[in-house]
Protein backbone atom coordinates (compact mmCIF):
# COMPACT_ATOMS: atom_id res chain seq x y z
CA UNK A 1 0.00 0.00 0.00
CA UNK A 2 1.48 3.37 -0.95
CA UNK A 3 1.63 6.54 1.14
CA UNK A 4 -1.34 8.12 -0.64
CA UNK A 5 -3.60 5.17 0.20
CA UNK A 6 -2.38 5.22 3.81
CA UNK A 7 -2.99 8.95 4.18
CA UNK A 8 -6.40 8.60 2.47
CA UNK A 9 -7.43 5.91 4.94
CA UNK A 10 -6.12 7.94 7.87
CA UNK A 11 -8.04 11.03 6.76
CA UNK A 12 -11.24 9.03 6.22
CA UNK A 13 -10.84 7.43 9.65
CA UNK A 14 -10.35 10.88 11.22
CA UNK A 15 -13.48 12.24 9.52
CA UNK A 16 -15.54 9.21 10.52
CA UNK A 17 -14.24 9.57 14.10
CA UNK A 18 -15.44 13.20 13.97
CA UNK A 19 -12.02 14.61 14.82
CA UNK A 20 -12.06 18.43 14.77
CA UNK A 21 -10.87 19.84 11.46
CA UNK A 22 -10.67 16.49 9.67
CA UNK A 23 -13.57 17.10 7.29
CA UNK A 24 -12.32 20.63 6.59
CA UNK A 25 -8.94 19.12 5.67
CA UNK A 26 -10.66 16.68 3.32
CA UNK A 27 -12.56 19.54 1.66
CA UNK A 28 -9.42 21.70 1.32
CA UNK A 29 -7.51 18.77 -0.19
CA UNK A 30 -10.12 17.98 -2.83
CA UNK A 31 -12.08 21.18 -3.51
CA UNK A 32 -9.93 22.09 -6.52
CA UNK A 33 -10.63 18.74 -8.17
CA UNK A 34 -14.33 19.06 -7.38
CA UNK A 35 -14.45 22.60 -8.80
CA UNK A 36 -12.59 21.63 -11.99
CA UNK A 37 -14.86 18.70 -12.73
CA UNK A 38 -18.13 20.51 -12.07
CA UNK A 39 -17.16 23.86 -13.62
CA UNK A 40 -16.02 22.20 -16.84
CA UNK A 41 -19.28 20.33 -17.06
CA UNK A 42 -21.84 22.99 -16.11
CA UNK A 43 -19.98 26.27 -16.89
CA UNK A 44 -22.09 28.31 -14.49
CA UNK A 45 -20.32 29.70 -11.38
CA UNK A 46 -23.47 29.76 -9.23
CA UNK A 47 -24.43 26.22 -10.20
CA UNK A 48 -20.82 25.11 -9.73
CA UNK A 49 -20.69 26.49 -6.17
CA UNK A 50 -23.99 24.83 -5.30
CA UNK A 51 -23.01 21.52 -6.87
CA UNK A 52 -19.62 21.54 -5.10
CA UNK A 53 -21.46 22.01 -1.81
CA UNK A 54 -23.80 19.17 -2.77
CA UNK A 55 -20.76 17.02 -3.59
CA UNK A 56 -19.15 17.49 -0.20
CA UNK A 57 -22.48 17.01 1.54
CA UNK A 58 -22.82 13.69 -0.31
CA UNK A 59 -19.20 12.81 0.52
CA UNK A 60 -19.87 13.50 4.20
CA UNK A 61 -23.05 11.40 4.13
CA UNK A 62 -21.49 8.48 2.27
CA UNK A 63 -17.87 8.49 3.45
CA UNK A 64 -18.52 5.35 5.49
CA UNK A 65 -18.96 3.57 2.13
CA UNK A 66 -15.40 4.41 1.00
CA UNK A 67 -13.52 1.11 1.08
CA UNK A 68 -10.11 2.37 0.00
CA UNK A 69 -10.03 0.28 -3.17
CA UNK A 70 -9.25 3.40 -5.19
CA UNK A 71 -7.65 6.70 -4.30
CA UNK A 72 -9.85 9.05 -2.28
CA UNK A 73 -9.29 11.60 -5.07
CA UNK A 74 -10.93 9.22 -7.56
CA UNK A 75 -13.81 8.44 -5.21
CA UNK A 76 -14.57 12.12 -4.54
CA UNK A 77 -14.09 12.92 -8.25
CA UNK A 78 -16.66 10.25 -9.07
CA UNK A 79 -19.15 11.82 -6.65
CA UNK A 80 -18.58 15.28 -8.21
CA UNK A 81 -18.88 13.88 -11.73
CA UNK A 82 -22.12 12.05 -10.89
CA UNK A 83 -23.68 15.15 -9.32
CA UNK A 84 -22.71 17.31 -12.31
CA UNK A 85 -23.97 14.64 -14.71
CA UNK A 86 -27.35 14.53 -12.95
CA UNK A 87 -27.52 18.33 -13.09
CA UNK A 88 -26.93 18.26 -16.87
CA UNK A 89 -29.51 15.51 -17.31
CA UNK A 90 -32.04 17.46 -15.27
CA UNK A 91 -31.47 20.53 -17.46
CA UNK A 92 -31.48 18.32 -20.58
CA UNK A 93 -28.02 19.44 -21.67
CA UNK A 94 -26.31 16.81 -23.87
CA UNK A 95 -23.04 15.44 -22.55
CA UNK A 96 -21.49 15.00 -26.00
CA UNK A 97 -22.35 16.17 -29.47
CA UNK A 98 -24.48 13.71 -31.42
CA UNK A 99 -22.02 13.38 -34.31
CA UNK A 100 -19.09 12.60 -32.00
CA UNK A 101 -19.95 8.91 -31.66
CA UNK A 102 -21.04 8.19 -35.22
CA UNK A 103 -18.48 5.70 -36.45
CA UNK A 104 -15.49 7.39 -34.88
CA UNK A 105 -12.76 4.81 -34.29
CA UNK A 106 -11.34 4.34 -30.82
CA UNK A 107 -7.78 5.55 -30.55
CA UNK A 108 -5.39 3.39 -28.58
CA UNK A 109 -2.79 6.06 -27.90
CA UNK A 110 -3.33 9.44 -26.26
CA UNK A 111 0.03 10.75 -27.37
CA UNK A 112 0.36 12.87 -30.45
CA UNK A 113 2.37 15.93 -31.41
CA UNK A 114 -0.06 18.49 -29.98
CA UNK A 115 1.26 20.03 -26.75
CA UNK A 116 -1.21 22.15 -24.75
CA UNK A 117 1.56 23.90 -22.77
CA UNK A 118 3.32 25.02 -25.94
CA UNK A 119 0.02 26.21 -27.38
CA UNK A 120 -0.51 28.38 -24.29
CA UNK A 121 2.86 30.12 -24.54
CA UNK A 122 1.40 33.15 -26.29
CA UNK A 123 -1.32 35.04 -24.37
CA UNK A 124 -3.46 35.49 -27.47
CA UNK A 125 -3.27 31.82 -28.33
CA UNK A 126 -4.05 30.99 -24.70
CA UNK A 127 -7.20 33.11 -24.87
CA UNK A 128 -8.25 31.34 -28.07
CA UNK A 129 -7.43 27.97 -26.48
CA UNK A 130 -9.60 28.68 -23.44
CA UNK A 131 -12.46 29.83 -25.67
CA UNK A 132 -12.08 26.66 -27.77
CA UNK A 133 -12.09 24.47 -24.65
CA UNK A 134 -15.21 26.23 -23.39
CA UNK A 135 -16.90 25.51 -26.73
CA UNK A 136 -16.34 21.75 -26.34
CA UNK A 137 -19.18 19.56 -25.07
CA UNK A 138 -19.24 19.04 -21.27
CA UNK A 139 -17.72 15.57 -21.28
CA UNK A 140 -14.77 16.55 -23.46
CA UNK A 141 -14.10 19.71 -21.39
CA UNK A 142 -14.13 17.62 -18.25
CA UNK A 143 -11.84 14.91 -19.62
CA UNK A 144 -9.31 17.51 -20.83
CA UNK A 145 -9.40 19.19 -17.42
CA UNK A 146 -8.88 15.94 -15.55
CA UNK A 147 -6.07 14.81 -17.85
CA UNK A 148 -4.15 18.07 -18.30
CA UNK A 149 -5.00 20.29 -15.30
CA UNK A 150 -5.53 17.67 -12.60
CA UNK A 151 -2.91 15.40 -14.22
CA UNK A 152 -5.12 12.38 -13.63
CA UNK A 153 -4.18 9.13 -15.34
CA UNK A 154 -6.51 7.33 -17.75
CA UNK A 155 -7.35 4.72 -15.05
CA UNK A 156 -8.10 7.51 -12.54
CA UNK A 157 -10.36 9.25 -15.06
CA UNK A 158 -12.07 5.92 -15.75
CA UNK A 159 -12.70 5.52 -12.01
CA UNK A 160 -14.17 9.03 -11.83
CA UNK A 161 -16.33 8.89 -14.95
CA UNK A 162 -17.10 5.21 -15.29
CA UNK A 163 -15.99 5.36 -18.93
CA UNK A 164 -13.73 2.76 -20.53
CA UNK A 165 -10.09 3.73 -21.04
CA UNK A 166 -10.41 3.49 -24.82
CA UNK A 167 -13.43 5.79 -24.78
CA UNK A 168 -11.51 8.34 -22.70
CA UNK A 169 -8.53 8.17 -25.07
CA UNK A 170 -10.83 8.61 -28.05
CA UNK A 171 -12.49 11.68 -26.52
CA UNK A 172 -9.09 13.17 -25.62
CA UNK A 173 -7.80 12.54 -29.15
CA UNK A 174 -10.86 14.10 -30.79
CA UNK A 175 -10.82 17.03 -28.35
CA UNK A 176 -7.18 17.80 -29.10
CA UNK A 177 -7.82 17.48 -32.83
CA UNK A 178 -10.75 19.88 -32.55
CA UNK A 179 -8.69 22.32 -30.47
CA UNK A 180 -5.87 22.18 -33.01
CA UNK A 181 -8.26 22.91 -35.88
CA UNK A 182 -9.90 25.77 -33.95
CA UNK A 183 -6.56 27.34 -33.08
CA UNK A 184 -5.33 27.06 -36.65
CA UNK A 185 -8.53 28.67 -37.92
CA UNK A 186 -8.56 31.51 -35.37
CA UNK A 187 -4.87 32.31 -35.25
CA UNK A 188 -3.56 31.07 -38.59
CA UNK A 189 -0.79 29.33 -36.67
CA UNK A 190 -0.35 25.60 -37.04
CA UNK A 191 -0.58 24.09 -33.57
Amino acid sequence: MDDTHSSDRALVAAVLAKRPGAFEQLVRSHQGLCWHIIQRMVRNPEDTRELCQDTFLRVHQCLHQYRGESALKSWIGRVAYTIALRHLQHKRIPLVEAHDDEGAPLVESVADDFDLETACADAEIAAHLHAAIDALPPLQRTLLTLYYLEESTIPEIAAITGLAGGTIKSHLFRSRLRLRETLETRTGVAA
